[in-house]
């Protein structure tokens, strides 16, 4: 199939459903959906003026392919920085947490992020933050919006266990005065750097990004049997979160009456395993959001999995991020200690070691069958084992259960055998 627009993506399962394909489209041909749990975008052929050379949407896209490692090349070597094999160029790694007891307890680990939003904001270092909150009406719905005021970006504190899509809020950006920092998963943050490479008045907005780490997203058949598992109905909720109150927390579901109801995190999320995992985080190597300028998650291992509140890693990669982030410590506004890389990525190890190695497992075997790969600026080969494969076919075996609600009751058995 010839390389010209989004449908090469879409057709060929290639798609991280990010939206921003959406935003660059010059003649507007592109809308985002929602379909099969998952945002996707819908080309129309007969205004699309990829026949005239545009492919717009083709350069943007993260989905096809992605120059990691020049890019990251590009942006964070200045002679200063340290590498590690899995993190990659960064400055420092912190631990740490939100001066603000509240924040801190609700966010989905420390609340550094969203405290140091408000910090940027503020001192008036940004004007605003693209981030994620849910939808005032559809409670379990994700929102993207640009937040101006601390009130604003603390709403969308917490982690989002479903898809996100980031279409308009580029060209929104490219509407207003001022820098603003944007705030997404690794594949968001891919888009948008492919974005300013051939669009400088989006460029000009950007103070900087901030990525989440992400071993990968659910599709929206997840929050969909999390509530049915759980007995949650949807239409009695005011105010649902997949993570509060407290370190890793819980999934928290409020009723119009006043009921709550909480489930551990540790007890719902690894037994949801891979059955909702979308098909194109299964190739995916980038966990950290290596192009963003500060990365954020959890650091549950060690002396940290006694913390009842909360507490963050994370890695700065740009020499003006990290003194923005010590400035707010001195501040008061944050609490960060430095830590080695070490111990960053041991706090991800059960994601994050053997990534590489199941991708690389993937692309041999998409290989084999004539499907379309992922392409990277890195070499990825591993030593592949029968076990390797096996555990692929496993995750693909599973992702086929969740895409289809009629087979959910084998969740629930494979439940009840743990």
């Amino acid at each position: 199939m010839n390389k010209k627009t989004i449908l090469y993506t879409t057709q060929n399962g290639l798609c991280t459903g990010c939206g921003i394909c959406e935003d660059v489209c010059p003649t507007k041909s592109i809308k985002i959906i929602q379909q099969k749990g998952l945002y996707v975008p819908i080309l129309d052929k007969l205004s699309c003026i990829s026949h005239k050379g545009c492919e717009k949407c083709l350069r943007v896209c993260s989905g096809h392919a992605v120059d990691l490692k020049s890019r990251e090349q590009a942006l964070f070597i200045t002679g200063q920085e340290k590498t590690d094999r899995y993190i990659g160029k960064f400055v420092a790694c912190y631990s740490g947490y939100s001066s603000d007891y509240e924040t801190r307890f609700h966010s989905a680990s420390g609340g550094l992020l969203s405290q140091f939003l408000v910090y940027l904001l503020t001192k008036g270092y940004i004007q605003g933050a693209v981030v994620t909150g849910f939808d005032n009406e559809q409670v379990t719905k994700p929102r993207v919006y640009i937040a101006t005021t601390p009130q604003e970006i603390l709403k969308a504190r917490s982690s989002k266990y479903c898809p996100v899509s980031m279409n308009k809020v580029g060209n929104n950006l490219c509407e207003r005065e001022g820098k603003y920092v944007i705030v997404g998963l690794p594949c968001h943050i891919q888009g948008f750097r492919k974005r300013e490479v051939i669009d400088a008045n989006f460029r000009s907005k950007i103070f900087g990004y901030f990525s989440l780490y992400c071993s990968s997203t659910r599709t929206f058949f997840g929050t969909e049997y999390l509530l049915k598992h759980y007995r949650i109905d949807l239409k009695e909720l005011k105010y649902f979160a997949y993570r509060d109150e407290g370190c890793l927390g819980s999934m928290k579901a409020t009723k119009k009456n006043g009921t709550i109801k909480t489930v551990p995190f540790l007890e719902y999320y690894p037994n949801m395993r891979s059955f909702f995992v979308p098909q194109r985080c299964l190739s995916c190597i980038d966990h950290y959001g290596s192009l963003a300028e500060i990365s954020f998650g959890d650091i549950y291992t060690g002396e940290y999995k006694n913390d009842k509140i909360g507490v963050n890693s994370v890695i700065v990669r740009s020499n003006k991020f990290n003194e923005l982030f010590q400035q707010a410590n001195k501040d008061g506004q944050i609490v960060i200690n430095e830590i080695s890389p070490t111990t960053v990525n041991e706090s991800q190890e059960i994601m994050l070691y053997p990534r590489k190695r199941k991708v690389y497992t993937l692309q041999l075997l998409n290989k084999f069958f004539g499907k379309p790969r992922v392409s990277y600026d890195e070499d990825l080969r591993q030593n592949i084992t029968f076990k390797d494969v096996f555990r692929s076919c496993i995750t693909n075996i599973q992702i086929h259960v969740g895409r289809r609600k009629y087979l959910w009751f084998m969740i629930d058995l494979l439940k009840k055998k743990r």
